[in-house]
């Protein structure tokens, strides 16, 4: 798995790549200090995921991860911070990150994350999925109006089933539709929401009203 390093820290890059070029199956194919530098290198070395800090000068790493998404969608994006504040998660999934994982996390940890967010899962850090949880036990905002207004009601009622983990063919039953138009209300529904997978499009969800804890 070809890897891009992105954080303003020299240490932190360095320690990086050596962590990442013990295991065989990473290879690190460079290293940014900015948003706009990473945008610039993915041009040149085509890496597979991009680990990426969040506080950083020029392009932080939610400026860098919208950039990224939109002109290069196949790469994976994996958060590597110190930030464990709600807001920076959910800024962070709404930007189009594949995960989220603290800097304190243990190298088998990041090495799972990676395999995880590459097999098209979203790993989030225990610490931070307990409070994410916690977030959402006790946060009932009242559904977004820009959010509301851009799903129609059919897919206001598909994206409810994704977020109560039905499959696509689940979805097709309870919806009396045909599995093709589901994939295709579902591609509709992320590109909307501005996410690439089923668990950032849940979280989007909660996070905006669209669906409850009792919905799940």
């Amino acid at each position: 798995m070809r890897i891009l390093i992105c954080d303003d820290q020299d240490m932190i890059r360095e320690g990086l790549t050596l962590i990442l070029n013990s295991n065989a199956e990473f290879e690190v194919v460079g290293a940014a200090e900015d948003g706009a530098q990473a945008i610039d290198l993915i041009e040149q070395s085509a890496p597979d995921l991009v680990l990426i800090d969040l506080k950083m000068p020029i392009m932080d790493g939610i400026q860098a991860t919208e950039s990224i998404k939109r002109r290069f969608p196949q790469v994976k994006v994996l958060v590597l911070t110190t930030h464990s504040d709600d807001e920076w998660l959910f800024d962070a999934i709404r930007s189009g990150a594949n995960g989220y994982l603290l800097k304190d996390a243990p190298s088998e940890d990041l090495f799972k994350a990676i395999r995880s967010a590459m097999a098209g899962d979203t790993p989030v850090d225990p610490k931070m999925a307990r409070k994410l949880f916690d977030y959402v036990s006790h946060h009932k905002p009242e559904p977004d109006a820009r959010f509301v207004s851009s799903l129609n009601v059919r897919e206001l009622e598909i994206l409810r089933l994704i977020a109560r983990g039905f499959t696509n063919n689940a979805i097709s039953e309870t919806v009396h539709l045909s599995e093709g138009t589901v994939r295709n209300y579902i591609s509709t529904i992320f590109t909307k929401l501005n996410v690439s997978d089923r668990t950032q499009a849940a979280l989007l969800a909660l996070r905006y009203g669209l669906v409850n804890i009792s919905d799940l």
